[in-house]
């Protein structure tokens, strides 16, 4: 089994210079790091916040990276230290070099990050595959993580829709028209325009056709896993979603999760992270004070 890569060389600089570009309208990383894990290198930025609290770290969606938290980072950043990472594995700055079979392996590198960059503590929120990233992590490594913010996550509270699973193969098999990718690209976010004027788009259609993904496909995270998460769990899923059944999806979240609050918010798209930046900033930040608190955490 091989390793995700970019397609040519020519691919990978035009992909670095579109990366680049979208960092740039980030606020400034305090520190740049590339963690060794038993898989690669995993590219970490710290952004620093108004408080020392407990920091958290975004996981972002398929095809993208830390630049898509464009508009989250510095909603956040009013509240708590933010750490972003490159997923490893997906299109960005971090570089596979030992092939990722399933969920364990998925667990191993992101553990060894965290132990990497010595966090006693951290606070999880994914987006989409970054949330199933996140609670794939907290379910086979308890006590690791002290919370998760699952953003309309994938593969964890209902099965992807049929139709996005058939659709999605537009956005990475080449030769396919730009015209076509971006409406797959709109159709996934809910129904907004989709071109290459916003940063995060022109990254996750950059990554799309750039980056060859070679690892598993997720696997659901199993009723079992969910009655035996142990930590407080803040779910928030798009009502328009067409990634999968989210009225579906809160049920069972609600009904299997011993520590969740799990919430349907109707109006928001698969694309919640960007289209309620603040709101989700806001809430998230009083859900992670309320854990802090419980735990005697340091605010």
């Amino acid at each position: 089994m091989r390793v995700g890569d970019f397609r040519s060389d020519e691919a990978r600089a035009h992909f670095l210079e579109v990366y680049r570009d979208a960092m740039a309208q980030l606020p400034p990383a305090s520190e740049t790091r590339d963690v060794p894990t038993r898989f690669g290198t995993v590219r970490v930025y710290r952004f620093d916040g108004a408080t020392d609290a407990t920091p958290v770290m975004l996981l972002p969606g398929r095809n993208a990276s830390t630049p898509m938290w464009r508009t989250n980072i510095p909603a956040l950043l009013t509240h708590r230290p933010v750490l972003g990472i490159d997923l490893l594995g997906e299109a960005g700055m971090s570089v596979q070099r030992k092939p990722i079979t399933g969920p364990d392996d998925e667990a191993q590198w992101l553990d060894d990050t965290v132990t990497a960059l010595n966090l006693d503590r951290v606070h999880l929120m994914g987006v989409s595959i970054g949330g199933w990233s996140a609670i794939n992590y907290a379910v086979r490594r308890p006590g690791r993580a002290a919370s998760l913010v699952l953003l309309d996550p994938v593969f964890t509270f209902a099965p992807v829709a049929v139709k996005a699973m058939l659709v999605s193969p537009v956005l990475v098999l080449p030769g396919v028209p730009d015209r076509l990718r971006r409406r797959v690209l709109s159709w996934l976010s809910g129904g907004a325009e989709v071109d290459d004027s916003l940063p995060e788009a022109a990254l996750i259609s950059a990554g799309s056709t750039d980056y060859v993904l070679r690892k598993a496909i997720p696997k659901m995270i199993t009723d079992e896993q969910l009655r035996a998460l142990d930590i407080p769990v803040l779910a928030l899923l798009g009502g328009r979603s067409v990634m999968h059944d989210a009225g579906r999806a809160a049920v069972r979240a609600r009904n299997l999760l011993p520590h969740a609050q799990v919430e349907l918010w109707s109006d928001a798209s698969h694309a919640i992270n960007g289209e309620y930046a603040a709101e989700i900033a806001d809430r998230a930040s009083a859900f992670w004070d309320e854990v802090d608190r419980r735990t005697g955490a340091h605010l």
